[in-house]
């Protein structure tokens, strides 16, 4: 019996049961509670930030830059401008920047990237083509206008806009550039003396040798050549930031080099291409060999080549001592060798034909006579010479269905194979971006607010400049392509000969990508 006095009492197995299971609802109970209280207090106090507060309307912050001040007042300002209703926006805005923006950069914001582009298009070409590239952090334009760009309705427009440069191709600079370092130099010289696009990609050489110096005046840090209808697209960059993208370079780098991918539409009736086009094919450089001439029969459809046109990309250069281009795709140093890299995801969108009005557009551009002998004259790249034949001398039932035949990618099929083997890939930034920047107004507050704040005196300007332009710029580059300009320019191509034989390595033209020629077909 005493025994039994000192025997321990032991909880039955069941009701340690009942209280390890009651500890347990108590804690999962408790800890989610008290995190969200936690987590509460944080926010309340400004210690959490809501990742999507960062693109609200109240965030003064965008992908390419920081710390851009916001406007004070939003203003609804009508507008009776063709251009406002092409640039217009929607009743259901879903990008959520303010209309007038002004897309101002802070003083300190590094690295600062300019670009530079020869352009004649109309507003509802470049006005998207220059927002996308504020979104991505450029902060100046250097823009060398002529025809429907020279004119006051755009013209004007675009000179309102901070940050944007605009020179006119009238007499005082053609006589400048008649003057300047490589008119007078022995490495672009093949591409004289001839028309069309060989003249264009002299001229955008001169414009990008002055742009060089704009740049350096302006403090930028970087400066990229590009058309109006091409699109940098900074994949693998945080944020999609083409300035996040340039800072992580390292310091050795002069020169970094997008491929690029080539726009295949798959209507026939593209109105606005950065917000229609989605499908693009790869660049040679972001594909394997086996991939590429694997399809390459099945990638170029019957055309020439696997891209219509160009196949080497653009490039951005360093600013720096002794830079000069090399053409429109690439940039030189006159002392040294610039040291380049190639990206490996980020590219160059080229929306090349996207528009059957283009083969139309072209062929007014030149005139050549429609022959294969004369187009060789006018035009670098054999697609752009077929195509210009065509423009030429079929009908309006004709042109469209070799458009559909040759540009138009409307085999479903066909399509989801090449996308599946990564010939194409879908893009759809740019388009989200554009669609955005027009949806909440910026464009037409641009145009309304370059139409309400114009000034006589700036009126009168505009018209006296494009009307110089008009009236004696192509007078004027005929002559010296006839090297009627006065100075001798052998004495300027020996002294320079003197300074550095490397710097008169040919320009660099556009290229077509690789093509397929009987020692690929036998490695596959």
């Amino acid at each position: 019996m005493a025994g039994g006095l000192y025997n321990p009492i032991r909880p039955s197995p069941s009701s340690f049961h009942q209280n390890f299971s009651s500890r347990l609802l108590l804690l999962l109970t408790v800890l989610p509670l008290t995190l969200a209280a936690f987590a509460f207090v944080l926010q309340w106090r400004g210690g959490l930030n809501d990742p999507t507060s960062r693109w609200s309307p109240d965030s003064h912050s965008f992908p390419g830059g920081m710390g851009s001040s916001a406007p004070q007042d939003v203003v609804h300002l009508p507008s009776s401008s063709d251009c406002v209703e092409i640039l217009g926006r929607s009743s259901s805005p879903s990008f959520p920047y303010y209309r007038d923006w002004k897309y101002n950069y802070d003083a300190d914001l590094k690295p600062k990237i300019c670009i530079t582009t020869s352009t004649s298009a109309g507003l509802e070409q470049i006005l998207p083509w220059l927002f996308y590239h504020k979104v991505l952090g450029v902060t100046n334009f250097f823009l060398f206008v002529e025809g429907n760009a020279a004119s006051p309705n755009v013209s004007h427009v675009l000179e309102s806009i901070p940050g944007v440069k605009v020179i006119y191709r009238t007499r005082e600079l053609e006589e400048k550039q008649a003057r300047s370092r490589i008119w007078n130099e022995t490495w672009l010289s093949s591409f004289f003396y001839k028309p069309c696009n060989y003249e264009l990609f002299v001229k955008q050489s001169l414009n990008m040798e002055m742009a060089i110096v704009m740049a350096r005046d302006a403090g930028m840090d970087w400066i990229i050549h590009l058309d109006t209808d091409e699109l940098l697209h900074p994949a693998g960059a945080r944020e999609y930031s083409l300035r996040q993208l340039l800072l992580e370079v390292p310091g050795n780098v002069d020169m970094v080099i997008f491929p690029n991918y080539e726009s295949s539409v798959e209507r026939d009736d593209i109105k606005e291409p950065f917000s229609e086009v989605s499908m693009f094919k790869k660049n040679y450089d972001h594909l394997t060999k086996d991939i590429y001439f694997g399809m390459y029969k099945e990638s170029t459809r019957g055309n020439p080549n696997y891209f219509l046109t160009y196949g080497n990309g653009k490039s951005a250069a360093r600013i720096q001592d002794h830079l000069r281009p090399n053409g429109a795709h690439r940039w030189h140093n006159y002392m040294k060798t610039p040291n380049e890299i190639k990206l490996e995801e980020a590219a160059v969108l080229h929306y090349t034909y996207t528009k059957f009005s283009d083969l139309t557009s072209r062929r007014d551009r030149c005139g050549c006579k429609p022959t294969k002998e004369d187009v060789k004259r006018c035009f670098i790249l054999e697609f752009d010479r077929a195509a210009f034949i065509i423009a030429s001398t079929a009908t309006g039932e004709e042109m469209l269905q070799w458009y559909r035949d040759h540009v138009v990618w409307t085999d479903k099929a066909l399509n989801l194979k090449l996308l599946r083997k990564g010939i194409l890939t879908r893009i759809y930034a740019p388009m989200a971006i554009v669609k955005g920047l027009r949806e909440s107004g910026v464009f037409r507050s641009v145009i309304a607010s370059a139409q309400t704040t114009i000034s006589k005196e700036t009126f009168l300007s505009s018209v006296e400049s494009s009307n110089s332009t008009r009236g004696t710029g192509s007078n004027l580059m005929s002559s010296r392509k006839f090297g009627r300009s006065g100075e001798s320019q052998a004495t300027a191509r020996k002294v320079l000969d003197v300074a550095d034989t490397d710097s008169h390595m040919e320009a660099v033209p556009p290229l077509s990508p690789p093509g397929m020629d009987a020692s690929d077909m036998e490695t596959l």
